[in-house]
C-alpha cells in the first residue's frame, strides 16, 4: 500500500496513509448509515413508538458510560500477541470484521415481534453491535498519534483521511437511497446486508495503515517492561478528566456529534414526508461541499497554526449554515443548503484528528506513557451520548408536533425543520463557546509538547 514509517514513526508514505483513510470511511460509513436509519426504521417501518426507541438508545447511551472506556482500558494491556503483532492491530482486525457482520442484525428484526420483544431485540442489537464497534474503533484512533508523529505529516494524513472519511459519511447516506424503499421493511434487512458485506471489505482495505511498525511495537514494549506497576483504570480517568483541554475538545466533539446525528438522521424524513422524493441529490450537496472545502481549509491551516483555533471557527461557522434549512424548499434548495452546510464540515472533520493527536500529545506527556485506551474510550462514550440527545429530541419534537397522529401536518413538517436546522445549529454554538471557555492550546504549546515526547521516546 506504499512507503512505510522509519525508525521512530515517521516517513509514512501516501498508501499508508489512504488506507489508513480507509478506516475512516469505515467508521463513517457504519455510523451514517446506522445514524440515519435507525430511529426512522424503528419509529416508522418496524412500528415500535417513539417513545420506546429513545428510551432504548438511552439505555444503551447508560451502557456506553462503563462500556467505551472498560473496552479501551482492557485493550490497551499487553496480549501474548503484542510483541509481533501490537497491541492494537489484532482488536482492529477482530473487531471490525465482527462488527460488520452484527451491522445487519439492527435492521432485521424478526417479523413477529411487536412491543416489548421488538424492544429487546433493538436493544441487544445495538450494544451488541456499538460494543464490537468500539473494539476496533477505539484502537484505530489510537494509532494516529502514535503512527504520525510529525506535525506536517498529521496535517497531510488529515488532509488525505478527510476527503476519504467524507466520501464514507456521503456513502452511508447515499447508498440506503438506492436500496430503501419508504414503507417496504425488507428493503432495510437488505441494505444491511450491503452495509455488513462493504463493511468488511472496507476492514481489508484499512489493515496496512493501521499495520503497528516495528518501531511502535518496541516503544510499547520497552514501556511494558519499564513500568513497575500498571496504572489503575480509576488512576487513567483521573488524569484524562484533570486534563483541561480534553474537557475541553470532548464536549465540542459531544455537540458536534449531536448535532450530525440529528442532521443526517432527519434528511429521510426530509425525503419522505416534506418532498416526497428521494434524497441522494441532497446528501450529494452535502458531498461536493465538504470535498471542494478541503483545500480551501488546507490554506487556512498555513495561516492559521492553530489547529484547535480553526476547529471552533469550523464548528461555529457550520452552526451558521444549518439555519438556510429551516426555509429551504425542494431538493434543489435542500441540496444547495447541504452544500454550504458542507463546506464548514469539511473543515470540521478536518481540524479533528490533528486537533485530538495535540490534546493526547499533552496527556501522554503528563502521564509518563501512552495509555490512551480510556481516553479516547471516553471520547467514543460522547459519541455515542450524541445518540440520546438525537433521540431524544426526535421523541420531544414529535410528541409536541403530533407527528404520530399526521407526519404531514404543517405542524409535524415544522418540527422536522427543527430537529434537521436549528436543534444542530444550537448545539454547535453551545459546543463552540464550551469550546472556547475551556481550551487553552495553542500553536507553540502543542509544538512543545511534541518536540518533549520526541526527547522522552515517547
Amino acid at each position: 500500500m506504499g512507503k512505510d514509517a522509519g525508525a521512530d514513526g515517521r516517513g509514512a508514505g501516501i498508501g499508508i496513509m489512504a488506507s489508513y483513510g480507509a478506516g475512516k470511511f469505515l467508521a463513517e460509513f457504519l455510523t451514517g448509515g446506522f445514524a440515519a436509519l435507525v430511529f426512522k426504521f424503528y419509529e416508522t417501518e418496524a412500528g415500535l413508538s417513539a417513545g420506546l426507541v429513545a428510551a432504548a438508545v438511552v439505555l444503551y447511551s447508560v451502557w456506553n458510560a462503563v462500556n467505551d472506556p472498560l473496552i479501551g482500558f482492557l485493550t490497551a494491556r499487553p496480549t501474548r500477541l503484542s510483541a509481533r503483532l501490537g497491541r492494537r492491530f489484532p482488536w482492529i482486525l477482530l473487531g471490525s470484521v465482527l462488527c460488520a457482520a452484527s451491522f445487519a442484525l439492527v435492521f432485521a428484526p424478526p417479523g413477529a415481534l411487536r412491543g416489548a420483544g421488538l424492544f429487546a431485540w433493538f436493544l441487544a442489537a445495538i450494544c451488541l453491535y456499538d460494543g464490537l464497534y468500539s473494539t476496533w474503533e477505539l484502537n484505530y484512533q489510537s494509532v494516529f498519534p502514535d503512527r504520525f508523529r510529525d506535525p506536517s505529516e498529521r496535517e497531510r494524513a488529515a488532509g488525505i483521511g478527510t476527503v476519504i472519511g467524507v466520501l464514507g459519511i456521503a456513502a452511508g447516506a447515499m447508498v440506503p437511497t438506492f436500496i430503501i424503499r419508504y414503507g417496504d421493511r425488507a428493503s432495510y434487512a437488505l441494505n444491511g446486508l450491503v452495509f455488513g458485506g462493504a463493511a468488511i471489505l472496507l476492514a481489508l482495505l484499512m489493515l496496512p495503515g493501521v499495520r503497528e511498525t516495528p518501531a511502535m511495537i518496541a516503544r510499547f514494549m520497552e514501556q511494558e517492561a519499564a513500568r513497575k506497576k500498571a496504572p489503575s483504570f480509576t488512576a487513567m480517568l483521573r488524569d484524562a478528566f484533570g486534563v483541561r483541554n480534553f474537557m475541553a475538545f470532548i464536549l465540542l466533539f459531544f455537540f458536534y456529534q449531536s448535532a450530525m446525528l440529528c442532521m443526517t438522521a432527519s434528511i429521510h424524513y426530509v425525503g419522505d414526508y416534506i418532498l416526497g422524493a428521494s434524497t441522494t441529490v441532497i446528501f450529494a450537496g452535502m458531498l461536493a461541499g465538504a470535498l471542494i472545502s478541503v483545500p480551501l481549509w488546507l490554506l487556512l491551516g498555513r495561516a492559521v497554526k492553530s489547529r484547535q483555533t480553526l476547529l471552533a471557527a469550523a464548528a461555529l461557522a457550520m452552526a451558521a449554515l444549518s439555519m438556510p434549512l429551516m426555509f429551504a424548499g425542494g431538493v434543489a434548495g435542500f441540496a444547495l443548503g447541504m452544500f454550504g452546510w458542507g463546506l464548514a464540515f469539511g473543515g470540521f472533520w478536518m481540524m479533528m484528528g490533528p486537533a485530538m493527536a495535540d490534546v493526547i500529545d499533552e496527556i501522554v506527556l503528563r502521564s509518563g506513557s501512552r495509555d490512551d485506551g480510556v481516553v479516547l474510550g471516553f471520547r467514543a462514550f460522547f459519541g455515542r451520548l450524541a445518540y440520546a440527545t438525537q433521540a431524544l429530541s426526535f421523541w420531544a419534537i414529535h410528541a409536541l408536533t403530533r407527528f404520530a397522529d399526521d407526519p404531514r401536518a404543517p405542524a409535524a413538517l415544522f418540527g422536522i425543520r427543527l430537529h434537521l436546522s436549528a436543534v444542530p445549529a444550537a448545539l454547535l454554538v453551545l459546543g463552540a463557546l464550551a469550546f472556547l471557555r475551556l481550551n487553552r492550546m495553542d500553536a507553540a504549546t502543542a509544538e512543545a509538547n511534541r518536540l518533549e515526547l520526541v526527547r522522552r521516546g515517547l
